[in-house]
């Protein structure tokens, strides 16, 4: 199981974001991944439940270009593939059941604490501080932990 704070020894080419409802912080690394990893790499994420889209997760990656396109929340039982090089849960009961799905598999299992920027209270401005927040502290640890690898080995 790979730890908290390490990258990952070589550059997966399968990639699932989990959260619990898959409608802020999984979708929202989905779409930051996919703009860093090399083109051929499957990136695709889930909830342990089900959610609804927020619309907040389309300001804030409509700020520096990017867009989830026509994602919906979706289970992991609604993932066409069952296969990952690894798996980044960012919540502490997605953590809980990748842990379990993946008991008898050889799959890397990371967490990645991420706060729920649904509990921000104030302005839609303050709010949508909390939001931006969230993406800044998931594209830091892609480009840290899935990307700086595959940078390290090209240079």
């Amino acid at each position: 199981m790979t730890g908290i704070a390490a990258p990952l020894p070589k550059m997966p080419r399968s990639v699932l974001f989990m959260c619990g409802m898959n409608a802020i912080r999984s979708p929202m690394a989905e779409a930051l991944a996919r703009a860093a990893l090399p083109k051929g790499t499957y990136v695709a994420s889930a909830g342990v439940r089900h959610g609804e889209r927020d619309p907040f997760v389309d300001v804030v990656l409509e700020e520096i270009g990017l867009t989830l396109g026509r994602h919906q929340p979706r289970t992991l039982d609604e993932l066409e593939d069952d296969y990952f090089d690894i798996i980044v849960t960012l919540a502490p009961e997605a953590h809980h059941v990748a842990l379990e799905l993946t008991r008898s598999m050889a799959v890397d299992v990371a967490y990645w604490p991420t706060p729920d920027p649904t509990v921000a209270t104030g302005t839609r401005e303050q709010i949508v501080a909390a939001y931006r927040a969230v993406r800044d502290h998931l594209a830091a640890l892609i480009a840290s932990r899935l990307v700086a690898e595959e940078r390290r080995k090209g240079a």
